[in-house]
């Protein structure tokens, strides 16, 4: 109780957890010691541990919280109660929390070692976790429960871990002020090689300067246009001059010029007439002929059909 009356001599909210377990008289005796334990007109709240998720505690609501504490309590505290009370503390506020664990980490399901119990009381936000105490569990007590959590294990002990809350709340932030002091150990400039390496606007006009036109970096041969051939990556346009092929992701422009030369390849041509008569109009016309549907024109006249007209007899 000495560690107990440290963590709660300044506290004016605390919730207690307990679970079925607990007998009802050991739970209110409990009680009574915490309030007498807390600052002056301080409030001790009472929660059942398995209905604390499903609470409307308000964030940041309580300076303590005493978990599993009650004499004869088996709750195991799973990460999600143990994220729930890093919510519901206010920050700075203390956590004990008294837990039946296993040494041997792993032989039993439900049960954890000391040292993943204080790993996932910082995993759940909470800071300086130090185990207070170990105490071993009389063998009458371990067949209580082995039957009501289902071990099968004779090295269950328990535990007394307290942690604490930081003094910020998730999310919060702080403007930081940064120092121009200079940093010990960090040699200063040297005066000389600072000025060498300024241009101030009145070096600009000093004679001495020799300022660099851009345009006379480059000669007659730079300025010219270069060939698209000469752009052209290795093995682009490979073939043949009929089966020129562009290589994939073309960018040097061939893929664009063959395209070109495709679409004029397939431009329409004007149709020639086989039997002399297209001119004349469709009563002197034959079934096939591509002029089908179109007026009479002068004979020698170019006339052009696109290419939707154009059908193989």
């Amino acid at each position: 109780m000495a560690a107990l009356k440290d963590r709660l001599s300044h506290a004016r909210h605390v919730l207690i957890t307990w679970d079925g377990s607990c007998a009802q008289g050991a739970l209110q005796e409990f009680v009574s010691e915490v309030q007498a334990l807390v600052a002056p007109g301080g409030k001790v709240s009472v929660e059942n541990v398995e209905r604390l998720m499903f609470s409307a505690h308000t964030e940041s609501g309580f300076d303590a919280v005493l978990l599993g504490l009650v004499p004869g309590s088996t709750a195991v505290h799973s990460s999600d109660v143990l994220t729930e009370v890093a919510r519901i503390l206010k920050p700075g506020g203390s956590v004990m929390l008294q837990e039946l664990v296993d040494p041997q980490a792993g032989s039993v399901a439900r049960l954890r070692s000391p040292a993943q119990l204080s790993s996932n009381l910082t995993l759940s936000g909470l800071t300086e976790v130090i185990q207070i105490s170990e105490e071993p569990v009389s063998l009458q007590q371990i067949q209580g429960i082995k039957e009501r959590l289902g071990s099968s294990s004779n090295d269950i002990m328990s535990v007394t871990i307290a942690a604490k809350k930081p003094n910020y709340e998730v999310g919060s932030s702080r403007q930081l002020s940064l120092s121009r002091r200079p940093v010990a150990g960090k040699p200063s400039a040297d005066p000389t090689a600072v000025k060498l390496w300024t241009l101030s606007a009145n070096d600009m006009n000093d004679e001495d300067v020799d300022l660099l036109d851009s345009d006379e970096l480059l000669d007659q041969d730079d300025l010219k246009k270069p060939l698209p051939s000469s752009l052209r990556a290795s093995g682009c346009g490979e073939g043949s001059e009929k089966k020129r092929k562009a290589c994939k992701n073309c960018t040097c422009g061939l893929a664009e010029e063959l395209e070109e030369e495709k679409s004029k390849s397939t431009a329409a041509k004007p149709a020639n007439s086989a039997c002399g008569n297209c001119y004349l109009g469709d009563a002197f016309r034959c079934a096939s002929c591509p002029y089908l549907g179109m007026p009479a024109f002068k004979p020698g006249e170019k006339i052009l059909l696109n290419s939707g007209q154009l059908q193989d007899s």
